[in-house]
């Protein structure tokens, strides 16, 4: 088996709380508390939760715009962790990002030009010719005509400004893009267009995603595999057929018996949440999930279940964080 592109080890990024004058310490959140998981070179991870369970600041991680806690990033077996910025530098054009909100990651003084010339001034690649080619070449790898060089942000629609946030991140011809819920922010009709743009470029380009969305029917179709994220733990990880198909954990069932379904016909059968998602500054003991698990025991409330394999190995592991096999 070739060894993975990218490998997460029992990452963790904990954020003081700070209060009173002197900001001392007080408490801490636990945004990401003991992340595992592994990439391949060409494939797609799709990585879901609720809002607040911690997939952002993952993904953030895996870029090195936040510095984790604790834990090993590897990327083609180089950890990333401990590595300055100086040294992340060549790092950052195999590992870009699509940040979810295109109008807030775009530099609305920069028109679109100066913004995907950047990258390239910023690692000196090309001469002012060569770098004005590549503009015009990404603008037609995501659909976008050649005169929106000379535009602004402001000109164009959200699916179009999302475009451009792709063509960013290709421009350094990456191997691995986080995608950080890219069409979380756009209306349902763009974001078929978006996803089938990233799925267009994947098959053109070899690359390789980490696709981060809240919802489950937003990756059924761009996912090999799938990870189901809670509180900052990962409570399930298979390949999506399997999770569509039969998924193990409680958190996983009602994330799926939420997924509109268009015939009133069909009906899922209910997987009811009770209460809402615990702080991450005081989670509580045990099972992350267990306040809101419809089977929850005794044993769920003092002791943390690990992940373990119920079905497959390697890659095509279905693994499951819960003590019993629902």
């Amino acid at each position: 088996m070739p060894a993975p592109l990218l490998e997460v080890r029992e990452l963790k990024m904990h954020f003081p709380v700070r209060e009173g004058v002197l900001l001392r310490a007080k408490a801490t959140c636990r945004a990401v508390d003991g992340v595992s998981l592994a990439l391949g070179a060409g494939e797609t991870l799709g990585l879901v939760g609720e809002s607040g369970c911690g997939k952002s600041t993952l993904g953030r991680c895996i870029v090195r715009l936040l510095k984790p806690t604790a834990g090993q990033i590897l990327f083609e077996g180089t950890d990333l962790t401990p590595l300055s910025q100086r040294a992340l530098k060549p790092i950052r054009r195999q590992v870009q990002m699509v940040f979810q909100d295109p109008v807030e990651s775009l530099n609305a003084r920069h028109t679109v030009g100066q913004t995907l010339e950047e990258p390239l001034l910023i690692h000196g690649l090309g001469d002012a010719a060569a770098r004005r080619a590549r503009v015009r070449e990404l603008l037609g790898q995501v659909g976008l005509p050649a005169n929106a060089a000379d535009r602004y942000p402001f000109e164009f629609s959200g699916g179009q400004r999302q475009r451009v946030g792709i063509a960013r991140a290709l421009a350094l011809h990456p191997r691995l893009i986080i995608c950080d819920e890219p069409v979380s922010a756009l209306d349902v009709s763009i974001q078929s267009q978006v996803i089938n743009l990233l799925l267009d470029l994947q098959r053109e380009l070899g690359l390789a995603y980490l696709f981060i969305a809240h919802n489950l029917a937003v990756v059924k179709h761009l996912s090999d595999r799938i990870a189901v994220m809670y509180l900052g733990h990962i409570v399930e990880l298979a390949g999506a057929d399997r999770i569509y198909a039969r998924p193990r954990h409680p958190y996983t069932q009602a994330l799926l018996a939420a997924i509109p379904v268009p015939n009133p016909r069909r009906r899922r059968p209910p997987a009811p949440l009770a209460g809402d998602v615990p702080s991450p500054i005081h989670p509580p003991p045990g099972c992350p999930f267990h306040p809101r698990c419809p089977h929850a025991t005794e044993r769920c409330k003092v002791e943390k279940p690990v992940l373990r394999e119920t079905a497959g190995t390697g890659q095509a592991a279905h693994t499951v964080a819960c003590h019993y096999d629902l």
